[in-house]
């Protein structure tokens, strides 16, 4: 269990603290409550191209990495659909460094012209590097415009074209910035040997005299499910023909979320899980499977993937994935499968409790979500699932009509 306070600061910056005592190092997360999904669908790319541009410097502090070096810290950030995370672990004498470069990056970075068109060439060589250059990389372009049709999820957080970000003027970044990056859409956790208080005292101290701004307001991201299968096939220069199978799932405080993350793991959770026992090791259909969901906040995916075997049709490896869920719907899944299955999550919620930096990551999302119950709630929702619930979902839900279906077809 992780024990937290919280405290919000007059600005709106939300501040939680969990004491370990466990730990000689502190991990400082400021979460802001922007993804790909809070993008023009003609200006795509921005929120990812904002972290980036986070780590270039303020007037204060024109490189935000030296500092934190210099206290022996380590830092990192990412970007998702639906927040762009920040986070950083260093000796917990040292917390403080941390919170003022946040507090001045905050509202203080330092975005002009030149910066500005570097960040845009690594942004862009990025894109062209794991998209455009590798194969089946255009795959979650395609696949997400395929499933979705109206919300903003039907676009990656790298963004849907590079000449979204190549045009992007100076103007339109700073916007972006200066509405997303406010205290108010922000939220800060630490995890350390430290009391709650003085992780307080301190964020009122550096955070404390930042201007209320207005909290930025996301539109609707929810989407209907597909009314009719929908099918794509691209003949591409890649290894090996590939299906991969989208289904439009729950978001994440739904309960079809944690069905369908269980029964993922049922289908791919390692070479004893039944993708690789049947469709790899026995049948050989496929060299590589997998299938898993994505995750975002509003509704995700989940997703089946093969790459097939020589000789294969995609005939014979659709049919067989669709076997692979007709198995889970129709025939009993065994108490120790599914049992096994449930004590994977347990122990990577168990584990993961154990590193501060998990733990200050953790306070950040589920207050993002809105539900901090959840954050000490979810092995009890696994341990709940029944083998009977997954197979009504499998029957009800992950049915050839409510698919769409991207193959990949060698070119000879």
């Amino acid at each position: 269990m992780i024990e937290f306070k919280q405290h919000t600061l007059a600005n709106g910056l939300r501040v939680l603290a969990n004491h370990d005592d466990c730990s000689g190092m502190a991990a400082v997360n400021i979460l802001y409550a922007v993804g790909s999904a809070d993008e023009s669908p003609t200006r795509t790319g921005f929120a990812h191209l904002s972290e980036h541009l986070m780590f270039r410097g303020t007037e204060a502090v024109p490189s935000y990495d030296t500092p934190v070096q210099e206290v022996c810290g380590e830092n990192n950030a990412f970007t998702s659909a639906d927040y762009t995370d920040f986070y950083v672990t260093m000796p917990k004498e040292n917390f403080e460094t941390d919170l003022w470069l946040e507090a001045d990056r905050m509202r203080g970075l330092n975005i002009d012209a030149d910066t500005l068109e570097v960040e845009k060439s690594v942004v862009i060589e990025e894109f062209r590097q794991r998209y455009l250059n590798r194969p089946y990389g255009e795959q979650w372009h395609t696949l997400r415009d395929m499933v979705y049709t109206t919300s903003p999820y039907r676009w990656p957080v790298i963004g849907l074209t590079p000449d979204h970000i190549r045009e992007a003027s100076l103007e339109e970044v700073k916007s972006f910035y200066d509405r997303f990056y406010v205290p108010s859409g922000a939220i800060l956790s630490v995890s350390a040997n430290i009391e709650p208080e003085r992780v307080f005292e301190a964020a009122e101290r550096y955070f404390g005299h930042l201007p209320a701004l207005p909290t930025p307001v996301r539109g609707n991201v929810e989407q209907s499910p597909l009314a009719a299968p929908v099918r794509k096939v691209i003949e591409s220069a890649v290894p090996a023909d590939q299906i991969t199978i989208g289904f439009l799932m729950e978001g994440r405080k739904e309960r079809g979320y944690y069905l369908c993350d269980l029964l993922t793991d049922l289908l791919a959770g390692g070479e004893s899980a039944r993708l690789f026992q049947h469709l790899v090791k026995q049948k050989q259909i496929f060299s590589a499977t997998n299938a898993y969901i994505t995750g975002e906040v509003g509704n995700g995916m989940l997703i089946l993937t093969g790459q097939l075997c020589s000789g294969v049709t995609i005939e014979q490896a659709e049919e067989a994935l669709y076997e692979e869920l007709r198995l889970l719907a129709e025939e009993p899944i065994g108490d120790y499968e599914l049992q096994k299955v449930k004590n994977k999550f347990e122990a990577n919620i168990t584990f993961g409790e154990l590193n501060v930096m998990n733990k200050a990551m953790n306070l950040g999302y589920y207050a993002m979500l809105g539900d901090m119950a959840l954050l000490n709630g979810e092995v009890e929702i696994y341990r709940s699932i029944s083998a009977e619930e997954i197979a009504s979902y499998v029957r009800t839900k992950l049915t050839p009509e409510r698919s769409a279906t991207l193959i990949y077809r060698k070119t000879k």
